[in-house]
């Protein structure tokens, strides 16, 4: 028979169900109309067309891959109670997930880049930011994301799993999935710990060191509005960034006891499912460019 998992999700509540699905149905919805369309107005308005909105559309069409590889499938166990994944499905989740999740980390890093040069190097920014420049960072965050998730997945997916198929979580995530297997995966510790670097801490730091820059910059400009302007023009990046690490990193250092369990699949559930709904919130309402292009888009 083909192996199969079964997504314990957010436990057996079934009074919450309705609830749950109707509350995760507006979160998917909403994100996937804010991010298509905060995508769109960076395609369509030419004021937009600068290496920043560049970035921001790349994170949005980013974000609505990274809500579908997990909402439309919870959403369906939800709406008929089948929780049972089969290998392959999950091992794509996983997959698609680690993709996006990776993604994100780098594109995160090179849009803190991005604003490290704009506010530290204002005078060399046009000829440091060009549009080759832009196209290669995505595309290298991109790929990385490819990549490091081709070698979490084909070692997941040669693990033979025994004794009860039950995942611990609301989705196939890395932990969850190891805690199954049944071979011997301490010798997989010191590759955990190499793609973790890679994935996670290495763009992390970097992120944080073109922030402590870019805050004694801004910290060193005598005049409070000028300050106050040079803040605006990262601080909804900023917000994110701040979401999405605290969040992910609560969820992979938190030791997986039994009463911790619950607590991680809530911290996971902010950073798989709110941090894409609340990106282009946090980027429409403090973004002056975005408002303005989403009213001529409107009058039109």
């Amino acid at each position: 028979a083909p192996m199969e998992f079964l997504l314990l999700g957010m436990g057996n509540v079934a009074s919450l169900q309705t609830p749950l699905l109707f509350l995760l149905l507006l979160i998917y919805s909403v994100t996937m109309v804010g991010n298509i369309l905060i995508f769109v107005l960076v395609v369509v308005d030419r004021h937009l067309h600068t290496p920043m909105y560049f970035f921001l559309g790349n994170l949005s069409s980013l974000e609505t891959c990274y809500s579908s590889t997990i909402l439309p499938r919870l959403l369906a166990s939800l709406l008929n109670g089948d929780r049972i994944i089969s290998a392959h499905s999950c091992m794509a989740q996983f997959y698609f997930f680690g993709c996006f999740a990776t993604t994100e980390c780098y594109l995160l890093a090179m849009m803190s880049y991005d604003r490290y040069l704009a506010i530290c190097q204002p005078l060399l920014y046009a000829s440091l930011m060009t549009w080759k420049v832009c196209l290669k960072l995505v595309a290298a965050s991109w790929l990385g994301g490819l990549l490091i998730s081709i070698v979490t997945t084909s070692f997941i997916s040669h693990q033979s799993f025994c004794g009860p198929k039950a995942i611990d979580h609301f989705f196939c995530d890395f932990t969850p999935l190891l805690e199954l297997a049944c071979t011997d995966v301490t010798m997989f510790t010191p590759i955990a710990l190499i793609i973790a670097l890679l994935d996670l801490v290495f763009p992390f730091l970097f992120t944080l060191g073109s922030y402590v820059r870019i805050i004694a910059a801004i910290l060193r400009i005598s005049s409070r509005i000028g300050r106050q302007k040079a803040f605006s023009t990262c601080s909804s990046h900023l917000t994110i960034v701040t979401i999405f690490y605290s969040t992910l990193i609560i969820v992979y250092l938190l030791p997986r006891t039994a009463p911790l369990r619950q607590l991680n699949k809530v911290v996971s559930f902010f950073y798989t499912i709110l941090t894409p709904l609340v990106n282009p919130l946090i980027y429409s309402l403090r973004n002056r460019e975005v408002k303005e292009a989403l009213r001529k888009v409107l009058r039109k």
